[in-house]
């Protein structure tokens, strides 16, 4: 597979994040040839139109990482139904100049995962994260479905994914998502 670029997110800044444990998971299970960078949402400030100039570093850094991948892929937990706020300040921030947009969010696929202790998963987080990924013009690739992943605490065990069905949906969605990249920078290069 030709070299892939990917940006991955985690909604949870929390130490043993389900979510962050998800997103390392799925680096394991990338196809040869795609890399995925982690991006840190840590050092976000809480997002205040006053404070965009100069803009925040650690948002310069997720930006200049965003503007050179071919997709992201999105890790989020699920707090009280919908995102957690720490997602939405980040993308609130990512957005920003207007002018930006274009050249940093519009046209990138995202793929959607998330994981919860409890038996819902992260289902209402990625529903209400379309809204926001519509706006952005960031289309969502769910082609072979989403991957929920509830009663977490059972699927790892010292930080490590050990569900193997779920390290097998990881691989094929992995290797899912890396093909329609591919595919899109083929229909791009035409």
């Amino acid at each position: 597979m030709s070299n892939i670029n990917l940006v991955g997110i985690s909604g949870s800044l929390r130490s043993g994040s389900y979510n962050t444990l998800l997103l390392e998971a799925v680096q394991r299970h990338l196809p040869e040839g795609a890399r995925l960078s982690v991006a840190r949402l840590d050092e976000f400030p809480l997002f205040n139109q006053d404070r965009e100039s100069p803009l925040p570093a650690a948002v310069g850094a997720v930006k200049s990482a965003l503007r050179s991948c071919d997709g992201v892929i999105i890790c989020t937990p699920e707090y009280n139904l919908g995102m957690p706020g720490v997602l939405k300040n980040a993308f609130d921030w990512l957005s920003r100049p207007p002018q930006e947009q274009a050249e940093v969010l519009h046209g990138k696929p995202v793929l959607l995962m998330g994981a919860s202790p409890g038996p819902f998963g992260s289902i209402s987080a990625q529903n209400a994260s379309l809204s926001m990924f519509r706006a952005l013009r960031m289309p969502v690739w769910n082609e072979q479905g989403l991957i929920v992943v509830t009663h977490a605490g059972d699927r790892f065990k010292d930080g490590t994914l050990v569900d193997e069905a779920l390290q097998q949906r990881l691989q094929q969605q992995a290797e899912g998502f890396c093909r329609h990249l591919l595919q899109l920078r083929a229909r791009n290069d035409e």
